[in-house]
């Protein structure tokens, strides 16, 4: 085996340095940006959830009845939040009223405000429900 000439041969004290200085003291800490980011994350799923399970379906059935308000005429067969059942006799919009008329052969009819109409019966639930009546 060559012998090194006495210039060249390790020293200890300086290989322990250099080994000290290639591995960290202790665990490495991951960027600022990247712990914020974990930290945040949870929060903006219950978030995210919370609007797709509460408020997008709520802001849905809003524009389905005001489009079944505005859509309301004379003569349309409706049904109230009460579950009174009549025809629509007339349309106020500005008053936001609603006459129905519920019996035809007494004349009764019934002023509503247009918010209480919960749904318009269509031709099948109608020909039902007067079916039912007789």
């Amino acid at each position: 085996m060559p012998l090194l000439p006495p210039s060249f041969a390790p020293r200890p004290a300086v290989a322990v340095m250099l080994v000290a200085q290639a591995e960290p003291a202790g665990p490495q800490q991951p960027p600022e940006f990247v712990r914020t980011l974990v930290n945040t994350l949870p929060i903006a799923l219950v978030l995210l959830a919370a609007y797709m399970l509460l408020f997008r379906p709520e802001k849905e059935k809003q524009r389905r009845q005001q489009e079944l308000l505005s859509g309301l005429k004379k003569n349309d067969r409706v049904v109230t939040t009460s579950g009174i059942y009549g025809s629509v006799a007339s349309v106020d919009r500005d008053a936001d009223r609603v006459t129905l008329k519920i019996d035809d052969a007494a004349n009764v009819k019934l002023t509503v405000t247009l918010g209480s109409i919960a749904r318009v019966l269509g031709d099948a639930e109608s020909s039902r429900t007067t079916k039912d009546e007789s």
